[in-house]
Parts: C-alpha cells; sequence; structure tokens
C-alpha cells in the first residue's frame, strides 16, 4: 500500500521549509524589481539519471544590472567520474579543490536563490540535474520560475521563412554575435557570467518600446 502520507510538508528539513516560505511573499510584476539568478552546472554528462553535478555556479542579476558581489560556486565532491568529459570542463578527479557533497552543495543553492527567478542555457538540462538530486534527497523539484537564454534569443530573431525558430542556438553562438568574451567558458561560474551578459543583452533586444514586462519574457 502506497503511503499517502510520505514526504508531508511537516516531515520535510527546516532548510527545504525556508525556501518554500519565500514563494508565499507577493512577487514583482516589473523586471527592474527581479532578482534573476543566473546559472549553469558543470556535469559528468549529459544523463539525467547516471550522471552527477560536478560545480554550480551562478551570479545574481538586479535592475538589468549584473552584481559580482552576488555570485554563487560550489564544487561537488566526484562519486561518478567520466574522462571523456574532463576535457570540456577540465575537473579533474580527486582534484585538489574544496568541495562539498552534493546535498550540502544543493542546501547551500536553495539557500542562495530563494524564490529568485532561474536563468540558464538549455535551461532544462540544468534543472533537471538539480531536480534528480533534489529526488536523491526525498525533496520535490524547485518552485522556482525559469527562463531559458535559447528561447529568449529566438524571441530576437526577425520572423522569417528564411529563420529556424526551433534552432537550439549554442551559448557560444550567442556570444559571437553579441562579441561576448568567452575566455571562462566551460566552468560553471564562468558559463552563468557569459549566460548573464547574453541575458541583459537580450532583455534590452526585446524591451524596444521600453515597456516589457516580466510576464511576457516567460510567454517566449
Amino acid at each position: 500500500m502506497l503511503n499517502i502520507f510520505k514526504n508531508k510538508r511537516e516531515d520535510f528539513p527546516d532548510f527545504w521549509k525556508k525556501y518554500e516560505a519565500k514563494f508565499q511573499e507577493k512577487p514583482s510584476k516589473e523586471i527592474e524589481h527581479t532578482r534573476f539568478v543566473v546559472f549553469d552546472t558543470e556535469t559528468t554528462g549529459f544523463d539525467l539519471i547516471k550522471d552527477r553535478m560536478l560545480c554550480i555556479g551562478a551570479v545574481g542579476i538586479t535592475n538589468k544590472s549584473i552584481d559580482v558581489a552576488d555570485g554563487f560556486e560550489e564544487y561537488i565532491s566526484q562519486e561518478t567520474f567520466n574522462p571523456k568529459t574532463v576535457k570540456i570542463h577540465g575537473i579533474i578527479q580527486n582534484e585538489r579543490i574544496e568541495t562539498l557533497q552534493e546535498e550540502e552543495a544543493v542546501k547551500a543553492f536553495l539557500k542562495y536563490i530563494g524564490n529568485s527567478v532561474l536563468v540558464a542555457h538549455h535551461a532544462g538540462f540544468d534543472i533537471g540535474m538539480l531536480n534528480q538530486a533534489l529526488a536523491r534527497m526525498g525533496l520535490p523539484k524547485l518552485k522556482n520560475k525559469v527562463l531559458d537564454t535559447v528561447k529568449l534569443y529566438r524571441g530576437t530573431r526577425i520572423i522569417s521563412n528564411l529563420i529556424n525558430r526551433e534552432r537550439n542556438y549554442s551559448l557560444d553562438e550567442i556570444a559571437e554575435t553579441y562579441h561576448i568574451d568567452i575566455k571562462d567558458r566551460h566552468t560553471a561560474a564562468g558559463d552563468a557570467f557569459i549566460t548573464a551578459v547574453a541575458f541583459i543583452t537580450i532583455l534590452g533586444k526585446l524591451n524596444t518600446d521600453n515597456k516589457l514586462k516580466l510576464k511576457k519574457l516567460f510567454r517566449y
């Protein structure tokens, strides 16, 4: 028989209750008054079930400006190792860097993001990795609203029969279009910063009449 009482709200740990409580606050409808957290994960691979996060990097945006003091970067102890992906992220097994266990890193990230709007490039993957980690902790999925810079970037493209509206633009392509420096590419914190610059640029492209509201961003 299924235990219908499993994971009742009162059974959740205090850190999750504090995270959930943030969403009782009335969110702003204005972009200028919204805190965005642009984030990225480096992982052992692209399988949401088998692979694991190696690092979470993020930076905050308020009033359409990147707040470099509002950053987050945590490396996660490796229980799974895939040498094929090392050439992408450069994180080797047993590297001499300070790490946290996955549960502690996720707890720290939840405290950092609060009820902010999350932004990521190909956001479905990064959100999926975090949700899988939460599932391993016996917790529900993230509650934050999410924006994907791929979808937002598509919204800036000229509507034409010659434009593939379903194309999955890479972060490198967008960075090249907007002349964004990519020297820290393929680090979680570096990719988060590059995505943040792209996000602010995209907002400017979408807000041609200075009337862009947060609600409209979620329609892209």
